[in-house]
């Protein structure tokens, strides 16, 4: 895959391509996504995750409704309270983080008190919970427990992302062309199909 297969395989900009062409080159070679097939499964997931290769760490810049994308974890007096409302802008950050703590705490190793905003998806894949970037962090040499903006460095987001990949065998996916499956294992449920099909077709158009 060259820079301009890369460029129109994605949809992203030329100044994009620039940032991270050779890290997810690296990222592919390293983690064997090592096919045109797993190749455009992994750009498309990765393109859905990331918004485009724009975001490397996860906003919980929720409205109201879009807070039930959490389910049971928050309350509907919760999601008032912490949702943004018509005509905010933003939320500030004191709420993304109350956000964070209550949907992330208690599980996956986010034990203490702020685990769920500091272990919160970071990286081309959005690393999450604790016992994830600790995972990561031993398989890709560094210490991303003590240090999880590591993942917001170019090279580590590409390679997180690749490391998830392998970990969860997503190139069985990736070759049997299920886009579902794939969406599933890395999402845990289908948030953005249609995105991730749309931009795996297009991925495949390009690298086939």
């Amino acid at each position: 895959m060259n820079k301009d297969q890369f460029i129109k395989a994605t949809g992203i900009t030329p100044a994009l391509a620039d940032k991270w062409y050779q890290c997810i080159v690296d990222t592919m070679k390293e983690f064997g996504i090592d096919t045109p097939k797993r190749q455009a499964h992994f750009l498309a997931q990765i393109g859905t995750e990331s918004n485009g290769f724009r975001s490397v760490q996860e906003s919980l810049n929720y409205s109201v409704n879009g807070l039930q994308i959490f389910g049971s974890r928050l309350t509907e007096p919760q999601r008032q309270q912490l949702g943004r409302k018509p005509g905010e802008l933003a939320l500030s950050p004191a709420r993304q983080e109350a956000i964070a703590n209550i949907v992330y705490g208690g599980r996956y190793g986010n034990n203490q008190n702020g685990d769920g905003w500091k272990y919160r998806g970071r990286g081309l894949k959005q690393i999450t919970f604790k016992d994830n970037y600790s995972a990561c962090g031993k398989a890709l040499n560094l210490d991303l427990v003590a240090n999880p903006d590591l993942l917001l460095q170019d090279l580590n987001a590409a390679r997180s992302a690749g490391w998830f990949w392998k970990d969860n065998n997503c190139n069985q996916f990736a070759d049997a062309g299920d886009v579902k499956g794939l969406t599933r294992r890395i999402n845990g449920g289908f948030n953005g199909l249609q995105d991730r099909i749309d931009r795996t077709n297009k991925a495949e158009a390009v690298l086939k």
